[in-house]
């Protein structure tokens, strides 16, 4: 009974703690993004921006009322997450209104992204409220799969931009990034697909130079996942989900069943489709190209990743400061997107550059602790998913922008510029949040007994 008791009353007491420590980190994460917008103004025009008071208001209200959503439907949820999404998004912010200060970039895009944001906030906070147990979710396994290649054929049928069709128009809403919500979806169908099919998956037939190989009646899912991840890359030239959409599998697939041998099967696939593909698809041998030869672009001049290097390199280990870089000179490119990092790398150096890559590897870290303290393999399997897919798509990104990997032409995760993206990664935090709830919460305790069964007990 005093166990009981002890376990039950540390869990009440945890909830408000992790509640007061989210406040107070959520304070910080709105005064940084606010003092970088106030230092943005001051480089530019010698002033404090007119703006800046509607931006901390607007920053600090989505801010508060998500942490009063948490704290009412997710008390014992993990307190880093909605801090580290609250900075990253508040970054995003003023990166995009400080390049938008630049004419030769095209519109002004920062007030657009804000009401983008806020429809992320509304959409995560309808999580936390009506998705009561994430288990729901494994119900629609098989239409989660239904609506996942819907999402990832869509694009198909609409026309490209920059050689890739990852974008499909809605009448009276503009664009929509499909890629970016059927990450969500897919992560849903692997895993209720994966919880089932584990113990099948992870026996093996024999063993090769040390790794036990899979039964070749087993690989029929990996050979579907490939193959479907191949005709996005040929059909819509989007090298970045076909990465996504094959790799979260790969790494879920190892989680279930803890076979390496699943791992080396992957990227022996991938490296096979990729080299296939590049063999007759131009776009991805025209990204091929560039990402060998940066200071070579076809028809003169230099590549986008050139250009990325430059900025780097002009920033150093500190950077040049807020609104003090040279992104106006960046010209053919997606500076507010695809390569706004290379704004970031430029104008806080290094060391800030690494600041933004550690809170995202922070953000990482929580999801797959969140993975480890679920209680069932469903909520298991999709924190990985979500954490890995997460964590995914913030490697190829930066990998392409600093030239480690061929661009890939996805954005980076509430940081660039794109309301699809930030809508989704926003929703991605929020299950991530409702299976942290869940694992965290204490058990209830058990029913006290009656004196009439004590009575019973007692007597011989």
């Amino acid at each position: 009974m005093s166990s009981t008791t002890n376990t039950t009353t540390v869990g009440t007491i945890g909830a408000p703690s992790r509640r007061n420590t989210e406040l107070a980190m959520l304070v910080f994460a709105v005064l940084i993004p606010v003092f970088a917008y106030i230092n943005v103004g001051l480089a530019k025009d010698h002033s404090v921006p007119a703006g800046v008071l509607g931006y901390a208001l607007g920053l600090g209200l989505l801010a508060g009322v998500a942490h009063l959503v948490v704290r009412k439907w997710a008390p014992y949820a993990d307190p880093l997450m909605l801090p580290i999404a609250t900075l990253l998004n508040g970054m995003g912010l003023v990166f995009i209104w400080r390049l938008d200060q630049e004419p030769s970039l095209g519109s002004a895009m920062a007030p657009n992204q804000l009401m983008w944001s806020t429809f992320g906030v509304a959409l995560f906070l309808a999580i936390l409220i009506f998705l009561k147990d994430h288990r729901v979710l494994q119900r629609y396994t098989y239409i989660s799969m239904v609506v996942a290649l819907v999402l990832l054929i869509a694009p198909v049928f609409f026309p490209g931009v920059n050689g890739a069709k990852i974008w499909i128009t809605i009448p009276g809403l503009g664009s929509l990034q499909p890629g970016e919500f059927a990450k969500i979806i897919i992560a849903v169908f692997f895993a209720g697909y994966l919880m089932v099919k584990r113990d099948a998956l992870a026996l093996a037939s024999r063993r090769f130079m040390g790794l036990y190989l899979p039964r070749g009646r087993d690989l029929g899912p990996i050979l579907v996942i490939w193959a479907l991840s191949l005709m996005i890359l040929v059909f819509e030239t989007d090298l970045g989900t076909s990465l996504l959409f094959f790799g979260l599998f790969v790494v879920m697939l190892y989680v279930a069943t803890e076979r390496t041998s699943w791992i080396v099967f992957g990227l022996l696939l991938s490296a096979g489709g990729a080299v296939a593909v590049g063999t007759f698809e131009s776009h991805v041998q025209t990204r091929v190209h560039n990402w060998l030869n940066p200071l070579e672009l076809q028809g003169g001049g230099v590549t986008e990743t050139a250009q990325a290097m430059y900025s780097f390199g002009s920033g150093g280990i500190f950077g040049s400061g807020l609104g003090q870089g040279y992104s106006r000179l960046i010209l053919g490119i997606a500076p507010k997107s695809d390569y706004i990092l290379a704004t970031v790398g430029e104008e806080i150096g290094l060391a800030g550059l690494m600041g933004i890559l550690l809170l995202y590897g922070l953000l990482i870290e929580r999801g797959i602790r969140t993975a480890l303290a679920a209680r069932d393999p469903f909520g298991k399997l999709l924190a990985v998913g979500l954490s890995g897919a997460f964590a995914l798509q913030v490697f190829v990104v930066a990998g392409g922008v600093t030239g480690l990997i061929p661009l890939t032409g996805m954005t980076m995760p509430f940081l660039a510029q794109g309301g699809s993206s930030v809508i989704a990664n926003w929703a991605l935090v929020g299950i991530l949040l409702r299976i942290s709830d869940t694992a965290r919460r204490p058990a209830p305790a058990p029913a006290p007994s009656t004196d009439a069964e004590m009575t019973q007990v007692v007597r011989p």
